[in-house]
């Protein structure tokens, strides 16, 4: 209920250990109802800030968050000594349940605590090694990061939690702020290393200083803080940015970790930048590919006063022309597949599929290209060892584009749509002539499946099978009829021996036959 009523405004979530963690869920929560309520929205404005909590969710979580592009509405202040942000970096089995308990009830309102549960706990937190446990969560985290140094480790041990979002980490020096999940891993790890030693603050003193660090951090940001001259005169602006980035972060120059943690701090900085020189990369390579795609255009021309170009695809009509149409299909293919392998391999920008040049090139090779793909389906006689196209013959682009498309806000249908549902959609925008392709990616699949029908319609003599049969075409016609009526179909479709025309004498010729017509006065 508050959740409705918040829906719309600003909203900042913030909390403490535990609490942020609870903090992160409800953001979530937040921004996935917010979001599926209007396609056509952004991202609300949502903040949600957390201080010293607990990891949340595994690997997954992280890239759909950076998917969804919600990164940024993220923020988690951890400050260096702190081993609750850290914790669940080792296996659950190994942490000291005594220790967290009593952690966490340092944590509670005096009036709310039990004082002598409270005691006890503390006493036994008093007596454990704390050295040993911070070694532990040193060990851990060390290796996590070590994995991640890897391109494909062989084994993934430890625990499957990893970080997302903004991490803010403080120290008493200043505070570094990163934005990307590998590095942010690595500086967790850098930061606890780095003044990991016997004698430090207790855990429950570094869990508890947030207070004072918020309070430090406006201090810190005010001052003007200089590089020692030789150092600052031997090196670039960039690296003189780093290196205070790293004195912020609580990393002395000369500790063993320093030099890794420099690097990775250059990585972040490089990390955000490479996915957008991939894209400017890809958009050079889209260009050169357009050949390919007016090759496909001209081939539509030349075929859409006789058969319209899916049938003569699919009849092989002009073998030199169908040729070449059929390589400039595969390279097409070739080339969207390979853009889909890089978007999950995270080598492009996580809000790509919403770029509106890439759905629109995503979508106009869609309507262009997937009637080559089902008449070759078809010619292939595919259809009858896999099954319907619709369902069981598209390849996976086409299934992402559709939902692209969606996302954007824009109406059009597309194989995972009910074809009355895609029929009305596509009568809601008003046309003066036909569209230049026919806006049903899967138009052709639905069409070979109605004469399917037809053809096992004058074959039935059960009369129940024949009423279901009936029913099917008589959806088909209503919903060909929206689109044409609509003129979401392009002149292609009319073509006197495409096989949309032949469908209608055929359908018109079964309709005159007494048993036929009598059900379907019944409807």
């Amino acid at each position: 209920m508050l959740l409705n009523q918040l829906r719309g405004k600003a909203v900042v979530f913030t909390g403490h250990s535990l609490g942020g963690a609870i903090a992160a869920l409800a953001a979530l929560h937040y921004l996935c109802i917010s979001s599926s309520s209007s396609t056509l929205a952004s991202a609300p404005p949502v903040l949600c800030v957390t201080f010293g909590s607990p990891l949340l969710g595994n690997e997954a979580l992280s890239r759909a968050i950076l998917r969804e592009r919600w990164n940024g509405n993220f923020c988690h202040v951890v400050s260096q000594h702190d081993i609750v942000p850290r914790l669940l970096f080792c296996p659950l089995e190994t942490l000291p349940a005594h220790m967290i308990i009593g952690m966490q009830l340092q944590q509670w309102p005096a009036g709310t605590r039990h004082t002598g549960a409270a005691t006890r706990v503390t006493s036994l937190t008093a007596d454990t090694d704390q050295d040993v446990l911070r070694q532990l969560i040193q060990t851990h985290i060390g290796a996590v990061a070590m994995e991640q140094k890897v391109p494909a480790p062989a084994t993934l041990g430890g625990s499957p939690y990893r970080p997302f979002g903004t991490y803010v980490l403080c120290s008493p020096d200043g505070a570094a702020c990163l934005d990307n999940p590998t590095a942010a891993v690595q500086m967790l790890y850098a930061t606890f290393a780095s003044r990991c030693s016997p004698g430090a603050e207790s855990p429950e003193a570094a869990h508890s200083c947030y207070g004072d660090l918020a309070l430090k951090m406006p201090q810190h940001l005010l001052i003007k803080r200089r590089l020692p001259v030789n150092y600052a005169l031997a090196t670039s602006n960039y690296d003189a940015g780093v290196s205070l980035a790293l004195e912020a972060s609580g990393i002395n120059a000369k500790a063993i970790e320093a030099s890794t943690a420099r690097q990775w701090l250059k990585t972040s900085k490089r990390a955000g930048r490479r996915p957008s020189l991939n894209c400017a990369h890809l958009s050079t390579r889209l260009g050169r590919i357009t050949p390919c795609r007016a090759q496909i255009e001209w081939y539509k021309v030349l075929f859409d006063g006789e058969t319209g170009y899916y049938d003569a695809f699919k009849q092989r009509r002009s073998p030199k022309k169908f040729n070449k149409a059929n390589m400039c299909r595969i390279k097409l293919g070739q080339f969207w597949d390979g853009v889909l392998t890089m978007l999950d391999a995270g080598q492009l920008p996580h809000d790509f599929h919403r770029r509106a040049k890439w759905v629109n090139a995503a979508r106009f090779y869609q309507l262009l290209v997937e009637p080559l793909d089902i008449a070759d389906y078809h010619r292939n006689n595919l259809h009858r060892t896999r099954g319907s196209y619709v369902l069981n013959g598209r390849e996976r682009r086409y299934k992402l584009f559709d939902r692209w498309w969606q996302q954007k806000g824009c109406t059009g249908t597309g194989g995972n749509t009910t074809s009355s549902t895609s029929a009305a959609s596509a009568s809601s925008r008003s046309r003066s002539k036909y569209a230049g392709l026919t806006q049903d990616p899967c138009f052709w699949a639905r069409v070979e499946e109605a004469r399917e029908q037809t053809e096992s319609v004058r074959s039935e003599h059960d009369a129940a099978e024949l009423v279901m049969k009936l029913e099917e075409l008589r959806e088909f016609e209503r919903y060909s009829g929206e689109l044409v009526a609509s003129k979401e179909v392009s002149v292609d479709v009319f073509a006197p021996q495409s096989s949309y025309t032949l469908w209608v004498e055929e359908w018109k010729q079964l309709k005159l036959r007494d048993e036929v017509r009598t059900l379907l006065v019944q409807f």
